[in-house]
């Protein structure tokens, strides 16, 4: 069976956040479909926004949503990347669309400061959760339901996983494949990349 990534993009969105997990899910797709020619693609990966206008993300990299909220395949992993997300926490469609995708989909995670949407949704209410080291004490006054954690790469709580900054994101990506695919895929998928996975 295939699982559909979904990973919301929005502008001033960190670079690293939607695109490390992006090449984690499409990597280890790759990895198993030559590991078993057979199998069916493990999983589809693709990227959401607002609406299919352009983004401007950090830096001023421009990036094309393959999809809009409010018309997309079905969801089984939702990603929610950091960045600036001021403005991402205004927008009441926005933050209502996570909570939809989160009642349909089988994970939902976070990449640095993307905890704050997830917080905003309602989806870390009296859970343990993480975020940049820069803006721990921040999600904690805004949420202060949260246990927020430092001095970890991810936290993953069941149905919800949050992770620390921008290149903690692969890691927490990783920790989900081999969550779902097995350890030796994940292990495979970092090789493949060339990472240093921190797996611990």
């Amino acid at each position: 069976m295939t699982l559909n990534v979904g990973i919301y993009i929005f502008d001033e969105m960190e670079v690293l956040d939607f695109a490390g997990p992006f090449e984690v899910f499409s990597t280890a797709a790759r990895v198993k479909s030559k590991i078993e020619p057979p199998a069916p693609k493990l999983f589809q990966v693709f990227t959401l926004g607002e609406s299919q206008r352009t983004i401007s993300a950090r830096g001023g990299l421009k990036v094309l949503p393959e999809y809009a909220i409010n018309d997309h395949p079905k969801i089984d992993i939702l990603i929610i990347p950091g960045g600036v997300v001021k403005a991402e926490l205004d927008k009441s469609a926005v933050i209502a669309w996570i909570k939809q995708c989160d009642e349909n989909s089988t994970l939902t995670a976070s990449v640095c400061t993307g905890a704050f949407l997830l917080a905003r949704a309602g989806l870390l209410h009296n859970k343990l959760a993480t975020t940049h080291w820069e803006d721990i004490a921040e999600l904690q006054s805004m949420f202060p339901d949260i246990q927020v954690q430092s001095q970890t790469r991810w936290v993953d709580t069941g149905k919800i996983i949050t992770s620390a900054g921008i290149s903690a994101g692969i890691d927490m990506s990783l920790h989900l494949v081999s969550r779902l695919a097995g350890k030796d895929l994940a292990v495979a998928t970092a090789r493949k990349m060339e990472y240093d996975w921190k797996s611990e």
